[in-house]
């Protein structure tokens, strides 16, 4: 077992990390920046050392510098979290070659799945199904990229190979603006990942995103923890998250599961990952694959009782998984909600000094959040402050408690999306399940024109 785990990350998931370390008995070491050194994880940790100034280059982005700190404190592991360097291959080479262990995946396999086009190549070859596309990269021939995207058909979605996170997307409906758009969006993923390799891929229309959560230890044993529906997102950025996904039958969760399973096998996956699909007609079509615990990890949890987290921590510290597949029981549904420090409608971000804050409780509720009265919010990161989850026997009860969570919230000082969140879980089509990933954006759109 670890003895002491340094984070390599801040906010609500350095919070969460930190929780599962004490519970398991592992010292922890908290890194910040400047801006973050009144945080809660830093008041909370056994450990912490400052890593630099507020800007993330010079702070959770820099290497040397969370080696340094993983060096002095006398860690024996490191957690990345989310974001940040959690997918960074070069990172957890360096991480593991400082005589540190790594909690997350090998290099090797983050290299594989973070790019793409060879993420696509393993799950054909793992027989996990794709969206319809160019076979890797797009060639430098105009005429081989007209041909490829009319054997696709119209409409296609131009992806940048190494890009993530929304970026590096354009849809184009019809031929005369397709090379355009693969050259814009060459340029554009060359300067946002330095990389300009792009491919194509047919563009659905009204898909939903379904993700599979995974757990596979280093002796071969691998588990998928039911799906959840990340479909309510804005700019592919997720607002709200559920599991199970309405609609999805045991037959499409086994089937689909199982492939996910062996897909971990093949490419001898260690640790918590989620393989992300679109859903359309009831077939599941691979997207990508993230490497590291998810935002919306919570939801899983709630319906499993499995803490992801400590599962990680495990299985990175070479202990194998503690459940096999006829041990993971969906009971129940769960809902989470991201409270963002931002304008409800137009998504200003907000941050500055947090004058009261209630967060809401009671049976079936879950807040994982950093903030607190008198704590300052830097303008610095992302406006993630924190996540509302809850848990009911049913979804229609998982409901009522998240209309009672979100009318206790009240948070001053700042502005968050809360509203927004209120107004979706009174949403007639929301309410009834199985929205698309297109429909908050139209929501919305319809809430301006008003």
């Amino acid at each position: 077992m670890l003895k002491k785990v340094l984070i390599a990350n801040r906010g609500e998931i350095a919070l969460r990390v930190l929780r599962a370390c004490r519970e398991m008995g592992i010292a922890t070491v908290a890194v910040h920046s400047e801006a973050d050194k009144d945080s809660l994880h830093v008041k909370l940790a056994d450990e912490s050392v400052c890593i630099g100034p507020p800007p993330s280059p010079q702070s959770y982005l820099n290497i040397p510098a969370l080696i340094a700190a993983a060096e002095v404190t006398g860690a024996d592991a490191v957690h990345p979290g989310y974001g940040f360097l959690a997918e960074n291959a070069d990172f957890a080479e360096q991480v593991e070659q400082s005589g540190f262990v790594f909690i997350g995946p090998r290099p090797a396999t983050i290299r594989l799945m973070g790019d793409k086009v060879s993420a696509k190549h393993a799950m054909i070859e793992a027989g996990v199904p794709c969206v319809p596309g160019s076979e890797g990269a797009l060639p430098d021939n105009d005429a081989e990229i007209v041909k490829i995207a009319e054997q696709v058909g119209f409409p296609v979605i131009i992806k940048a190979s190494g890009g993530g996170g929304g970026r590096g997307m354009r849809v184009v409906e019809k031929k005369e603006d397709l090379l355009k758009a693969v050259e814009m969006t060459k340029t554009e993923a060359g300067m946002a990942f330095g990389n300009p390799m792009v491919y194509m891929e047919r563009y659905l229309q009204k898909p939903r995103h379904i993700e599979i959560q995974v757990l596979a230890d280093e002796h071969g044993n691998a588990v998928y923890l039911g799906e959840r529906d990340c479909s309510m997102q804005r700019r592919h950025q997720k607002v709200i998250e559920e599991a199970p996904a309405p609609g999805i039958t045991d037959k499409e969760r086994k089937k689909i599961g199982e492939a996910c399973v062996a897909a971990c096998k093949r490419i001898g996956y260690r640790g918590a990952g989620t393989f992300e699909f679109l859903y359309e007609n009831g077939e599941f079509f691979f997207i990508e694959m993230n490497t590291r615990v998810q935002v919306e990890h919570p939801v899983t949890e709630l319906i499993t009782g499995i803490d992801i987290v400590q599962e990680q921590i495990r299985v990175a510290g070479g202990l194998p998984l503690q459940y096999s597949q006829k041990d993971i029981v969906l009971e129940g549904h769960a809902f989470e909600c991201r409270i963002n420090a931002e304008a409800p409608y137009n998504f200003i971000p907000s941050p500055g000094l947090i004058e009261s804050c209630h967060l809401p409780g009671g049976l079936g509720i879950r807040v994982d959040s950093h903030i607190y009265q008198g704590y300052r919010i830097p303008p610095n990161y992302d406006s993630l402050i924190g996540k509302i989850c809850v848990h009911g026997k049913t979804r229609q009860q998982a409901m009522a408690k998240m209309r009672v969570a979100l009318a206790e919230l009240a948070v001053t000082g700042i502005k968050t999306n809360a509203p927004l969140h209120r107004d979706l879980f009174n949403d007639h089509d929301f309410q009834e399940g199985g929205v698309s990933i297109h429909y908050l954006e139209h929501w919305l759109e319809a809430k301006k024109a008003k």
